[in-house]
């Protein structure tokens, strides 16, 4: 079972690179987001590998993380009509912290934004998925509490006054749930709305 390539970039396609390992060409299929990563034909590249081994093929799936290579194996494992075409469309769409988020969330439309990923699959993907996303969340798991709660109507209503206020400003609904959740620091958790607003309002400053 192959976990691991180090090598050469050869070719890279619509939906697939070769990578060389000494002078072993590998075929793997990617997402958009991790053929992206890769520098171009001749350069070094490392991909995380998931091999798929079937009676009439084997097929290797590469990935720029280990972190990205967990969620194509949970949205396939986890969630009904998620195959590998499915979870590497929702991949090449959004970031695995990305994709955490919308599900902690609920933002079914963000991830109906994949090719192929109707309204049923994403609700099937935000509902199957809501338990395990805050240990898939990457750099995005110190906030991942609070979006749970906002996606799921149980936040306090102070904090989900601020969030709201600062989407109707224009910003979206991670970005003002980021803000809130770092003004809530430097507030206080027993803070008011307006309050969480002006501390909310600074972070986005920066």
């Amino acid at each position: 079972m192959i976990g691991k390539l180090k090598g050469t970039v050869d070719e890279i396609g619509e939906d697939y690179c070769v990578l060389d390992v000494h002078g072993v060409g590998y075929v793997a299929y990617c997402s958009a987001r991790t053929l992206a990563s890769l520098s171009g034909p001749g350069e070094a590249a490392v991909l995380h590998i998931e091999t798929y081994v079937r009676e009439d093929m084997i097929r290797l799936y590469g990935f720029q993380s280990e972190l990205e290579r967990e969620w194509f194996r949970l949205l396939q494992n986890n969630v009904q009509g998620v195959g590998a075409k499915v979870a590497l469309a929702v991949l090449s769409t959004l970031a695995p912290a990305d994709l955490a988020n919308a599900i902690a969330l609920r933002d079914i439309a963000m991830v109906s934004r994949a090719p192929g990923v109707g309204k049923k699959v994403a609700e099937r993907i935000v509902t199957e998925l809501k338990n395990k996303a805050p240990a898939y969340a990457g750099s995005a798991s110190g906030t991942i509490g609070l979006k749970q709660e906002l996606g799921e109507g149980v936040a306090p209503a102070p904090v989900a006054d601020a969030v709201s206020a600062l989407v109707n400003l224009g910003y979206s609904r991670d970005i003002a749930a980021n803000a809130v959740a770092a003004a809530m620091k430097t507030a206080g958790e027993d803070a008011d709305s307006s309050k969480l607003i002006r501390f909310g309002l600074k972070e986005l400053a920066r």
